[in-house]
């Protein structure tokens, strides 16, 4: 069996007490998915960027599978509603 391999690149942006990620997800064949989070300290918390960082990414992960199990979906169903494919699941 041969082994495939994705990609899933996080980009980190700060300003301030705001902390953005955006997670890019790459099949083999390019194709693309991309989720997004963010997170914003609390004035009164102690100043940890790493935390910011954990949390937004996080996020960005998260909003990523949500994305592309939307996507399985989508193709489940147009698969499933085509008579000439050969379900295999």
């Amino acid at each position: 069996m041969k082994a495939k391999q994705w990609t899933v690149q996080v980009y980190i942006s700060e300003d301030g007490d705001d902390t953005c990620a955006r997670a890019v997800l790459t099949t083999r064949d390019g194709t693309m998915t991309a989720g997004t989070g963010r997170a914003r300290r609390n004035p009164a918390d102690p100043s940890v960027p790493e935390i910011g960082d954990e949390l937004a990414v996080s996020r960005a992960l998260a909003d990523l599978a949500g994305r592309l199990a939307v996507v399985t979906q989508r193709d489940i169903t147009e698969v499933a509603s085509s008579p000439t494919q050969h379900r295999s699941w």
